[in-house]
């Protein structure tokens, strides 16, 4: 089967989906998850996605 289409919802976002991330402070990763932190909902990596979930 095709994989042409294969994340071609992120190339609409702005650069791509990739940016700053707000918790680990990495720069040039994709940020794809919406979480609430402090407060606010804030896009986030999908690395502290998984520490904030396994936290619970």
């Amino acid at each position: 089967m095709s994989k042409a289409h294969r994340g071609k919802g992120i190339g609409d976002l702005a650069s791509g989906g990739r940016g700053v991330c707000p918790v680990c402070k990495r720069d040039g990763v994709k940020l794809l998850y919406e979480q609430e932190v402090d407060g606010q909902k804030v896009k986030i990596c999908k690395t502290c996605k998984a520490t904030i979930a396994n936290k619970k």
